[in-house]
């Protein structure tokens, strides 16, 4: 494995984006983003004792008593954001344990490679190489990057209207909008700095249309 050339260090954010091989889709159907979202949440803390697809297998009860077992354990990192496309994924992360974004990174992209390349046949890597990360330096950034990322399937003309944003399921900008169902994100740090969800939606609205036009934010992290 290549050396990384951004520590990553415990206690700070970054911005982590992986891409399908050859910019080739990694999701294809509601089932493929859904099996996505679920193994992000599956291995954010440390040890799961078996891997998803095991986990899966097991009688309901088991599953319930395993997923109270983990809910006790320290999260290698803090989710703080997340959006999944067609072609890549954009993760906003927080490191609480040495190590803990390498490892929860590398275990989401192997399970889901696993069960991609098992659905549709195939043989290899799905992923491009190393994943790339940028290290958020101060309040601003982290905004400025959480707005990208939510607003990331309008800027890429996924959705085509503004308003189809919030309606958008494979990202957590309902979590910071509204509120859904399923909550596995940490917000505080967002709120610390937006303190309600309405003001939250206004600050990336708002900057819509700048960031579809220009993608200037580009320029700050990966391009």
């Amino acid at each position: 494995m290549p050396i990384r050339k951004t520590p990553l260090v415990t206690g700070e954010v970054y911005h982590i984006l992986n891409r399908g091989v050859n910019y080739q889709p990694i999701f294809n159907s509601k089932r493929d983003y859904k099996r996505a979202v679920e193994v992000l949440n599956f291995y954010i803390t440390a040890d799961p004792p078996v891997r998803y697809s095991k986990f899966l297998l097991l009688p309901k009860k088991e599953q319930e008593s395993l997923l109270e077992n983990l809910q006790k354990q320290p999260k290698l990192v803090d989710l703080i954001c997340y959006c999944f496309v067609p072609n890549h994924f954009h993760l906003l992360l927080k490191q609480n344990i040495d190590n803990g974004i390498s490892s929860f990174v590398r275990n989401f992209q192997i399970s889901y490679t696993r069960y991609y390349n098992v659905k549709t046949k195939r043989i290899g890597h799905l992923l491009q190489g190393q994943f790339k990360a940028v290290r958020i330096e101060n309040d601003k950034q982290l905004l400025h990057v959480s707005r990208y990322i939510h607003l990331n399937p309008f800027s890429s003309f996924i959705v085509k209207n503004l308003k189809d944003i919030e309606f958008y399921p494979w990202s957590s900008y309902q979590e910071y909008s509204e509120g859904s169902k399923s909550e596995i994100c940490q917000k505080s740090l967002i709120y610390s700095m937006i303190k309600s969800n309405k003001k939250y939606t206004e600050f990336v609205l708002n900057h819509a249309d700048y960031q579809r036009q220009l993608e200037c934010i580009k320029h700050m992290t990966f391009e």
